[in-house]
């Protein structure tokens, strides 16, 4: 499988990577997070890392974990940009920060495919990045999340941003997308980031390899002829060859890019974060 690379900006680099951690630096603030795919040996020493780090992120549990000050005196709470976009960053007991900079990559592609009054569909949208970046040129968002605090941690992205008039939906999202073909609507773009497993809002078991082929087809029932979907899956569960042959299923007229999502740090190493599919 083929590599797309997603790019550092002013606000955002990643540093190294390596022994199943990786050191990132968000605005003037340096992490140390877990990262499963960092298998290989970083290229600078454990005390170049330590001496550079804010805050380390330490595992309790697969999901939880607590993080430790090293160096004190810094803000807890931060904000970062892209580009006209703001992001409020926070350390949360679940690792994650409030922005996935990988996905850099898909919000320029957004930005390139969609225009102003456009309708774009943001599925499991998180803190909302790709709902900023279609909003940012004028486009029509429906955000669309199961966690009531990440709804309103992307309304502060988008107040911050001084933007206005996203669209919050407090749904599932795959119900919710679903409820959308049957009212007849379509959307210029969807982009999806489904988890690889989990439970729903009525503790439904959710697995991304048996979810996935009804998502799809969800997608090509929404989709404008002229508009492309982008789907980040992070399985091991779900191969290329799988996610080629549910994709040609539904979108045989199409172009169909199956790539590894990547990142260069600047000490050169490469780490992967899931598969992206494109389909435009």
């Amino acid at each position: 499988m083929k590599r797309i690379f997603g790019s550092h900006w002013s606000d955002y680099e990643l540093i190294d990577a390596g022994n199943n951690k990786k050191l990132e630096r968000f605005g003037e603030t340096i992490l140390i997070r877990p990262d499963r795919n960092a298998y290989f040996s970083p290229v600078l020493s454990t005390k170049e890392w330590l001496q550079k780090t804010h805050f380390e992120f330490i595992e309790e549990t697969s999901s939880k974990g607590i993080w430790e000050t090293l160096k004190q005196n810094t803000p807890k709470e931060w904000q970062i940009s892209y580009k006209s976009c703001a992001f409020n960053l926070r350390l949360t007991k679940f690792k994650h920060i409030g922005i996935f900079p990988e996905q850099q990559t898909n919000w320029d592609f957004i930005k390139s495919h969609i225009n102003k009054g456009n309708k774009f569909l943001n599925l499991f949208a998180y803190t909302g990045g790709a709902s900023l970046i279609a909003n940012s040129v004028g486009a029509d968002v429906f955000h669309c999340d199961s966690v009531k605090q990440i709804i309103s941690w992307s309304k502060e992205n988008m107040e911050s941003s001084n933007q206005s008039d996203i669209r919050w939906i407090f749904d599932d999202a795959l119900k919710f997308a679903t409820k959308e073909v049957k009212r007849g609507k379509k959307y210029k773009g969807i982009i999806m980031d489904p988890p690889a497993y989990g439970l729903g809002t009525k503790k439904e078991r959710w697995k991304i390899e048996t979810k996935f082929p009804e998502l799809v087809e969800v997608a090509s029932e929404l989709i404008d002829k002229d508009g492309f979907l982008i789907i980040n899956t992070y399985s091991p569960k779900l191969k290329e060859k799988n996610i080629q042959a549910i994709i040609k299923e539904y979108f045989s007229n199409k172009k169909i890019e199956i790539n590894k999502l990547s990142l260069k740090t600047t000490t050169g190493k490469t780490l992967e974060y899931g598969e992206l599919t494109r389909v435009y």
